[in-house]
């Protein structure tokens, strides 16, 4: 038995890859520590998507590496840097003992048991990984990253959820089959393999059974779901089966490639009695030469007509997206260009990223690169426009109701509670801090008012459970009031 201590860098893809290292080293009888001093091994999950990812990977290894230097821990380096660097990895950190890359992570207790600290998982263990060539841990072989990137973990491969109890990732693929200028993705993760429906539902089964009442749709392309799948399962169908797990009260689509939305798909997102009408949609730019060099597929034209069918068709629609600026060869008109389609489609939320220039990507070839004084100067305008529509959006939500869930108490004051709408996705949205005198517990699904707005976050009164006004409340019930009224 080892004691085991963690470090996730990086997407919430990459932390479900961790969950599963997790649940296999507690499988194998390993105890996890929250104190990296105390560890036998450090296991650090890595990113490297952009620069800033890279140096934050970095960093966290030779800050584990200066611990080992003082407790003799084990340390190993798994995940999407170490699939793309691990070369020259090895020869710049003689402290790390061993790599896996990002369709090796089930290997964990393998390389943990090459360590002298416990046996290998057995292998008859349900949902334990068969390993085919034995991972040999020595001084000369450090390396145990495959190119071999077609592994997608299963329902039954073991899996800790690190989130609160209330909610968690569901990963329904992995790999991508875009071939975006700027993305590393399908290099170091492969092409797209999505999961049967039948394993995500046994999965959500799963995770309800321990409590999860909030379920974020995880993958690389979402909308792509299923088309590499015998009978080409669709990600409406996946939604329709997960509209009948019992006890999940919440489903988030996360990552929807801006390809057409099927009709099957926004009557989904109308009636459903879980699946919310979040839409989670990169657009990356608002001009058409951009988009082309991005390889992006569609033109602004057709973005905006995708984005205005979301809003007409599904009730209570928030829009999510994700813009670069200063990709090479952007001129001032074609960020003026992305600055009006910024305030033409009006997103409740939106993510800003400054170009990074990566290589192995189709835009580390493109002339036109740009300084970052440039690129800082146009993130920092587009960001202070994209806060006054945040404010006035949430101005609009003042009077309303809605559904929330309750995440504990506030770290401003031990008496305030705090949550997020259902509008309000788990680490990257906005809060909720809730006026009330009812005992809440994190976990539970309230209705609430919303009274006041404070930048990104809103402050909001819980009402009592016989309180009329929870029949307009989003985005469910308001769905079953009309259908009752109109009966």
């Amino acid at each position: 038995m080892a004691k085991v201590h963690f470090v996730s860098l990086g997407c919430p893809k990459n932390r479900v890859d961790a969950e599963h290292m997790l649940g296999l080293s507690l499988a194998g009888g390993h105890v996890v520590v929250e104190d990296a001093a105390d560890a036998d091994a450090i296991i650090i999950n890595t990113c490297s998507f952009i620069g800033e990812a890279k140096k934050e990977s970095i960093e966290a290894v030779l800050e584990m590496g200066a611990l080992k230097s003082q407790t003799g821990a084990k340390l190993v380096v798994t995940g999407c840097m170490a699939q793309r660097y691990v070369g020259e990895l090895e020869k710049e950190l003689p402290e790390v003992d061993a790599f896996l890359g990002t369709s090796d992570y089930q290997k964990i207790g393998d390389v943990l048991a090459g360590f002298g600290l416990g046996a290998p998982p057995p292998r008859k263990g349900k949902g334990l990984p068969i390993i085919t060539n034995e991972a040999v841990m020595t001084e000369d072989n450090r390396n145990l990253v495959t190119d071999d990137l077609t592994f997608v973990a299963g329902c039954d491969l073991p899996r800790k959820n690190s989130m609160p109890k209330y909610t968690a990732y569901l990963k329904i693929a992995e790999g991508c089959d875009n071939t975006c200028a700027f993305c590393i993705i399908p290099t170091l993760r492969g092409k797209q393999r999505s999961r049967g429906i039948a394993d995500l539902v046994k999965e959500a089964t799963h995770l309800a059974a321990d409590g999860v009442v909030e379920l974020n749709l995880i993958a690389q392309d979402l909308t792509g779901y299923g088309h590499d799948l015998p009978g080409r399962p669709t990600l409406a169908q996946l939604l329709d089966a997960l509209g009948a797990v019992k006890g999940i009260r919440w489903v988030r689509c996360m990552y929807m490639y801006p390809r057409t939305l099927s009709e099957h798909l926004l009557n989904t997102m109308n009636v459903s009695a879980n699946a919310l009408p979040y839409f989670d949609i990169p657009t990356q730019h608002g001009s058409d030469r951009m988009l082309l060099r991005m390889k992006r597929g569609k033109d602004q034209k057709k973005l905006g007509a995708l984005l205005t069918e979301v809003r007409q068709k599904v009730r209570h629609a928030v829009l999510r997206s994700t813009v670069i600026v200063g990709f090479p060869g952007e001129d001032d008109a074609d960020f003026d260009k992305l600055m009006d389609f910024a305030g033409e489609v009006r997103f409740e939320r939106l993510g800003v990223f400054k170009y990074s220039d990566e290589e192995g990507t189709a835009a580390y070839d493109l002339d036109g690169k740009l300084g970052y004084a440039v690129k800082r100067q146009r993130f920092d305008k587009l960001m202070r426009k994209q806060r006054k529509i945040h404010e006035q959006n949430n101005a609009r939500l003042k009077g309303t109701i809605h559904e929330a869930i309750v995440e504990g108490s506030s770290e401003e004051h031990e008496w305030v509670m705090k949550g997020r709408l259902w509008s309000q996705a788990p680490e990257i949205d906005g809060i909720t801090y809730f006026n009330t005198t009812r005992e809440l517990k994190a976990g539970d699904v309230v209705h609430v008012e919303i009274t006041e707005v404070k930048d990104y976050d809103v402050v909001a009164t819980v009402l009592e459970e016989d309180d009329p006004r929870i029949a307009e409340s989003a985005p469910f019930l308001s769905r079953l009031h009309e259908k009752t009224q109109a009966a």
